[in-house]
Formats: C-alpha cells, sequence, structure tokens
C-alpha cells in the first residue's frame, strides 16, 4: 500500500468534496483500506501519512479543552469503566453541583492559560430541569465573564434541556458513544447506543455542534476500534476525544491489562485516516505514555488534548503540555 498516495488522495478527496459512493457515509476510506492499513508493518510510515493529512486538514495548532466536574458520583448507571457508578466502590467524592464561583473561577483560569474550549461535565444519566436551569445561569456567567467556546457533557438530556443549553452560551454538546456497537453491551447494561444517538441528534437539532468518542482498552479488537470510527464518522461528530483506559480499583474493569503504547499510536493513525477532517483529541489516561509516544502521537493524527484534570483522575499540567506542544512543532 502506497501511504502517501492515499493520505493525497483523501486530502484532495475532503477539499473537493467527492467521495466513493461505495463507501461508508461520510467517509473517504473503504473498510477494505482501513483493515489493510491496520496491518501496516512500518509504524512511523503509517504516522507520517496520517500527520500529512491531519496537518493538511486541520492545521497544526492544538485543539485545546479543559473540563470542570460539575456534579460528581452518585450515577446510577453500570458503564463498568466508572468511578462514578453508585454501585462500583472506588471512593470517589460525590457532591450534587459544584458551587457557581467555583465553576467560574476554573473557566477564568482556563482562559488565562489559552486553553480555548471549556466544558461542564456531569454525573448520571440525565439532569432535572431544575438541574439545567442551575448550570445555564453559570453557563451564561461564562460567557459574559471569559473568552471560552463552551461545551457541556450533562447526559440523556432532552430536546427542551439542549435547546436551554444553546439558549445560554454552550455551543459543543458532548456524549461519548465510548466503543463499538458490538461490545457497548458487554461493557453498559442501562443505556445503550441508540439512546445516545437521540442525544446527539438533538444536540445537532438544538444547533449545537457535537463531540463524541469513547474509550479505548476495554477489551474490543483493533477492528472493533475501526468499526467504532467508521460508526462515529456516519453520525458526523465534530471532535472525536480518544481516551485510554485507566483500570479504576473497584470497578469492574480494575483488573484489565494495560494496551501498548504501540497498540495506542496505531488506533490514533487508523482514526486519522478514517475521520480525515475530523478534531481529534488525547483525552483521559495520556499520563502513562513515554513522552515520545506523546510527539508520535501528536505527529500521528491526533491535533486535540483534553488539558488539566479529568473527571476522577489527574492529567498532565499545563505548563508540561504547552512544553510538548512545542517540542512537537504544535502552535497553541
Amino acid at each position: 500500500m502506497d501511504l502517501k498516495q492515499l493520505s493525497e488522495r483523501i486530502i484532495s478527496d475532503v477539499r473537493s468534496g467527492r467521495r466513493e459512493p461505495s463507501f461508508a457515509p461520510n467517509t473517504y476510506i473503504s473498510r477494505e483500506e482501513a483493515s489493510a492499513l491496520a496491518a501496516v508493518d512500518d509504524l512511523d510510515a503509517l504516522c507520517d501519512a496520517a500527520d500529512l493529512i491531519s496537518r493538511s486538514l486541520v492545521g497544526n495548532t492544538v485543539d485545546s479543552c479543559s473540563i470542570v466536574n460539575a456534579r460528581s458520583g452518585l450515577c446510577g448507571e453500570d458503564c463498568k469503566w466508572c468511578a462514578q457508578a453508585r454501585r462500583h466502590h472506588t471512593g470517589c467524592e460525590t457532591y450534587e453541583h459544584l458551587d457557581e464561583e467555583l465553576i467560574v473561577d476554573a473557566g477564568r483560569r482556563n482562559a488565562q492559560a489559552g486553553i480555548r474550549r471549556f466544558s461542564l461535565v456531569t454525573s448520571g444519566r440525565t439532569l432535572s430541569d431544575k438541574d439545567v436551569d442551575i448550570f445555564c445561569h453559570a453557563y451564561r456567567r461564562l460567557a459574559d465573564e471569559t473568552g471560552l467556546y463552551l461545551c457541556a457533557s450533562m447526559g440523556l438530556l432532552n430536546d427542551d434541556q439542549l435547546r436551554r443549553l444553546a439558549d445560554a452560551g454552550v455551543k459543543r454538546y458532548h456524549c461519548n458513544m465510548e466503543t463499538s456497537r458490538r461490545m457497548f453491551p458487554t461493557l453498559c447494561t442501562t443505556h445503550t447506543h441508540n439512546d445516545k444517538l437521540r442525544t446527539i441528534r438533538a444536540a445537532k437539532k438544538a444547533g449545537m455542534a457535537v463531540c463524541s468518542g469513547g474509550i479505548i482498552g476495554m477489551g474490543e479488537t483493533l477492528d472493533d476500534r475501526i468499526d467504532f470510527a467508521f460508526e462515529l464518522a456516519e453520525i458526523d461528530v465534530d471532535s472525536v476525544p480518544m481516551n485510554i483506559l485507566n483500570p479504576i480499583p473497584g470497578t469492574p474493569l480494575e483488573n484489565t491489562p494495560l494496551i501498548s503504547e504501540e497498540d495506542i499510536i496505531r488506533t490514533a493513525a487508523l482514526w486519522r485516516f478514517i475521520l480525515p477532517a475530523k478534531s481529534i483529541r488525547f483525552a483521559g489516561g495520556r499520563m502513562r505514555l513515554s513522552l515520545e509516544s506523546m510527539k508520535r502521537i501528536l505527529h500521528g493524527g491526533v491535533n486535540g488534548v483534553l488539558m488539566g484534570d479529568m473527571l476522577t483522575t489527574v492529567s498532565n499540567d499545563i505548563a508540561s503540555d504547552k512544553k510538548l506542544f512545542a517540542e512537537a512543532d504544535m502552535k497553541f
């Protein structure tokens, strides 16, 4: 397989709007080509080709974002990876609402650090209308007092609740599909892939962009990850976070073996071929990677990074990330 030729074809097709009708919706390679890419022995060559696509179509400026845990724990869902599920005994902090002053202060600090996007994230299946009102008030203050691009990640909200968030200044809604349709029922039974799809469609209807990705390393195969990327392409999401499972003690996945750094690098490159013009962002779990692996990923298809603390784990500090971006020839 001529990787450079394939990359140049994808770039040309995206820019011209040309797409083979036999391909899956919103994709520029076939499933067979994706399988062939997965079998490429030369990982550096694969990453270089993915980097060519990324730099050509989304540039070399880091698409930065940060989150704050606005409601923690007490979740009734049974997602096997999650520290915040009530039925898992992880000892995570629990509270109903983070104080609004703390939320706005976090937003200001992120804006001052140069981070572009900022999201409130809440635990639980959904929110009550009263909860939505509380968080909408915080969003209006964030919109007035910071220059941040505002996002929300608040579960399976209904049409009216999503419209209210949009009216409060939220521009992008986050709802991870998490993993392939085949794998999802083995990891969560209290809601479905279709529940998430309904939420994503409602968010789009409300005028918001959509951020949706998932977690790798939960026992899925590389084929599952390829299928998952094609599923995200079909939904036509705008941003794709890639998390690496951090097996948390007290969850059903606590003893899951860690996937290799090579496996993570290869997955990121493959996703760039399948999702050539999307923002692919490295999110949770990256602290365990070596500096060289992080640089390879930033030169291998990934153009965005979730910075600062995650929900129940700690990430790289912002100063270290900025140094990494400079070394990887990425603008911030």
